[in-house]
């Protein structure tokens, strides 16, 4: 047990949330709990992870959660361990929530060098109606910057795909690849705009686009289920600024859509609600956005991608990276375990928004006449 690397997570602490304070100590090592000396209060070491107040062993949970990350139905994890399918849900529910607050704090920090972003959407099949699901992601680095949810394919969602990328992103000038929905071109212009600095003019400031955003379109043309045609459309930029940035980041060398399609393909295989024609559907809208990002995260830190791989010395060795090392955001590959067991400070508090206060309406008189 090291206190170092504790907080203390009471909601009325002054020093909630701070590692490296000195305010930590072993309170218990049979308990496994820890102290705050700043409030008195005492805490369990599994506070803030899915393992708290479990009454199961930790390594039956990592079982159960790294067949779900493998593409293992729900059904056949209850018949083989002999749990109740509720208890595997909460505990896949408590992993996805938690995979995506580590998610916010590693990747949604603005530290990620993109260059080259490539975003595409799915419909997911649920029980009784059909959900789209959104995701983009960084070539160079095969980084998944994140996913969204929603019940139309609209330009709420495209919006809210364009500010996940710019939570991640270290910098706006990048080349955006895109398929040939026209929402998404308005979409990352409306979002990659920043305010001008002021020039003693008073006023709102002027929104102004990102010179360095390139957006390239694949269009691809049907008759019936058969692709006859596909047109790559330069939507912003010009032809040559977008070739250079292929060129530099070696991510082809025309506009294509290749990587996400594929990064596509790895969710549907890893996570059974999104197998198309399988019979292990989704029912609610939370689990699913639970899974996803149970999947995202192990995709990002614990899984080691081919195509990133480098020579290690001058020997037919490789090194294997995941896309989290790769991007520069860590220096090792994560265990799934350790990543579940990672405790993460919990969210600033923010006040409560004030509701308007409600006008009292005066009582109406009856005139005398119209009451006898």
């Amino acid at each position: 047990m090291d206190p170092s690397i504790q907080f203390c997570p009471n909601f009325y602490c002054l020093q909630r949330g701070l590692r490296g304070e000195g305010n930590i100590r072993v309170h218990s090592r049979k308990e496994q709990r820890y102290r705050c000396t700043t409030c008195g209060k005492t805490f369990a070491a599994t506070r803030n992870t899915p393992f708290y107040r479990l009454h199961k062993p930790a390594d039956l949970t990592t079982i159960v959660l790294t067949l779900l990350c493998y593409g293992c139905p729900r059904q056949a994890i209850v018949a083989a361990y002999g749990l109740d399918e509720r208890t595997v849900a909460d505990w896949q529910q408590r992993a996805g929530q938690h995979s995506q607050r580590f998610h916010q704090l590693k990747v949604q920090q603005g530290q990620v060098d993109v260059q080259h972003v490539q975003a595409d959407e799915l419909w997911v099949k649920m029980v009784g109606r059909k959900l789209w699901m959104a995701m983009a992601l960084a070539v160079p680095s095969r980084l998944w910057l994140g996913g969204v949810l929603s019940r139309r394919r609209d330009g709420k969602l495209l919006a809210a795909v364009v500010r996940m990328v710019r939570q991640c992103a270290r910098t706006l000038a990048m080349l955006v690849c895109v398929d040939g929905l026209a929402g998404y071109v308005s979409a990352f212009v409306k979002g990659f705009r920043h305010a001008q600095p002021r020039e003693g003019r008073p006023g709102r400031r002027r929104l102004v686009v990102e010179p360095g955003l390139l957006i390239g379109q694949v269009i691809k043309r049907y008759s019936g289920r058969r692709v006859v045609e596909v047109v790559r459309r330069v939507a912003r930029g010009s032809a040559a600024a977008i070739a250079a940035v292929l060129a530099r980041t070696g991510t082809g060398t025309g506009i294509n859509t290749a990587y996400i399609e594929r990064l596509n393909a790895t969710f549907r295989s890893r996570w059974t609600p999104l197998v198309r024609r399988g019979r292990a559907l989704a029912h609610e809208e939370g689990g699913l956005q639970a899974g996803m990002y149970l999947v995202g995260c192990a995709y990002n830190f614990c899984w080691e991608h081919d195509s990133l791989r480098v020579a290690a010395g001058s020997g037919r060795k490789w090194l294997g990276r995941t896309p989290a090392m790769a991007a520069g955001l860590t220096d090792r590959r994560w265990e799934f375990r350790e990543l579940l067991q990672e405790r993460l400070p919990p969210p600033k508090w923010k006040a409560p928004r004030r509701q308007p206060r409600r006008r009292r309406r005066t009582p109406t008189t009856v005139p005398p006449r119209l009451a006898a």
